[in-house]
């Protein structure tokens, strides 16, 4: 038997090589132009600006003077295109997993809402099916579920429906954690069997946080010391000093706002669609939780890529209606009802409208989310041995391509 020697180069060259030039990529804590991205089979092998580390097969991506970003890992999301992943069937979920690949969302966390228990078994079936049989082209990767509601504070329900609101009981949540898909959890800290639950989260492994809730330091304290560790969607349907005052009376006392604040080891999320909050408010979360505290959400329903018009929140069957005029959802004239945008969008927005350097503001929507669910050795950066989940940006930070794991994802038509 005759045995030729491979040296390293010509090993490569016999793979599946893909490399991105002519770009400025973007790391965590800096951006590097002329940048030199390479790829082999679905994973990254360099991340640098030697052009000799380019392999002679490689299908060159050229970025065209625009930039090369990780792409975006999405922790809370209820839908898009149409769809809700509560509508309960493996088609919603791949709806609104290619709608948010289209606005580059490589991995995302099908968030329930406030449906019966029927509805999140399904929601939770539908999910596992899609994510057990993903492939590039139905878009986004599932990295689990995000088990958002029931478990909400009725004074604090926002645009859920509210006779869908309950206190955790163990019979209900461990039932749902069975399916194994739940990684991250959400439960008022306030109600009644909340402490149960996040133990029960923690020892999933979950990502344990509080939201639509109205609890107090105390009550947030409690939750800390039983596991919870994150705020959802920050100043939106959250405790503030005066509803804790209206609630418990005096003496005041601080809220979720001053603890997630006060302890340097909670993280929360904002939504930067240019609806929620204003741009000193998310400067200033930034500010005070700085780019590895602090993940950029989309909290988007079902009327992402769709017309203005009234729409349902969470099941198709009974869920709340609400109006989307394009830029946002609104439950009442004067009530908002998450976003009708992409990540792309809340990108965009979060750089222009504060000044955060950009590096700061994609590590937000990217690898700070990977890592508090503890799936950055996998997802989040550009660094080698990660999945090859790269998107190509305008330099205006418009999406041009999109690689889920080395494969394009073909966008739509806009």
């Amino acid at each position: 038997m005759i045995v030729t020697a491979v040296n390293a180069e010509d090993k490569e060259n016999t793979l599946s090589s893909l490399c991105f030039t002519e770009g400025t990529a973007i790391l965590p804590d800096r951006t590097v132009t002329d940048a030199v991205v390479v790829c082999r089979n679905d994973r990254i092998t360099y991340v640098g600006q030697s052009k000799k580390r380019i392999p002679k097969s490689a299908k060159i991506i050229n970025a065209k003077g625009g930039w090369i970003s990780p792409g975006f890992v999405d922790i809370h999301v209820h839908g898009g295109g149409g769809s809700d992943f509560m509508d309960g069937s493996v088609e919603a979920v791949r709806q609104s997993c290619r709608s948010h690949a289209s606005h580059g969302t490589t991995t995302l966390f099908p968030t329930t809402s406030t449906g019966s228990p029927r509805q999140i078994r399904a929601m939770l079936e539908a999910t596992q099916s899609a994510q057990t049989n993903w492939t590039a082209e139905m878009g986004s990767a599932i990295g689990g579920v995000h088990l958002y509601g029931p478990f909400f504070a009725k004074e604090k329900v926002g645009c859920h429906k509210e006779s869908g609101c309950r206190t955790p009981s163990p019979k209900e949540f461990e039932s749902y954690f069975k399916s194994g898909v739940i990684k991250v959890a959400t439960c008022a800290a306030e109600l009644p069997g909340a402490a149960a639950f996040y133990r029960h989260a923690r020892r999933q492994g979950c990502l344990v946080t509080c939201g639509h809730s109205n609890s107090s330091w105390s009550e947030m304290e409690a939750a800390f010391k039983s596991g919870m560790r994150h705020v959802d969607h920050f100043w939106c349907a959250m405790s503030t000093v005066p509803s804790i005052r209206q609630r418990l009376g005096v003496p005041m006392e601080g809220s979720m706002l001053e603890y997630v604040l006060g302890n340097p080891e909670m993280s929360t999320e904002v939504i930067a669609d240019g609806m929620h909050l204003a741009p000193e408010l998310l400067r200033f979360a930034w500010q005070m939780k700085t780019a590895t505290r602090l993940c950029l959400v989309t909290d988007c329903n079902r009327a992402l890529d769709m017309p203005p018009g009234k729409y349902r929140f969470g099941p198709q069957q009974d869920g709340s209606w609400f109006t989307s005029d394009g830029k946002v959802g609104w439950a009442s004239p004067d009530s908002l009802a998450s976003s009708v945008s992409g990540m792309d969008h809340m990108v965009r927005h979060m750089h222009q409208a504060t000044g955060i350097p950009l590096a700061e503001v994609v590590r937000m929507a990217s690898l700070t989310p990977a890592e508090r669910v503890g799936m950055d050795t996998q997802i989040g950066s550009l660094q080698r041995g990660k999945q090859a989940d790269i998107l190509v940006l305008s330099p205006r930070l418009k999406v041009r391509q999109v690689f889920l794991r080395g494969h394009a994802f073909s966008l739509p038509a806009r």
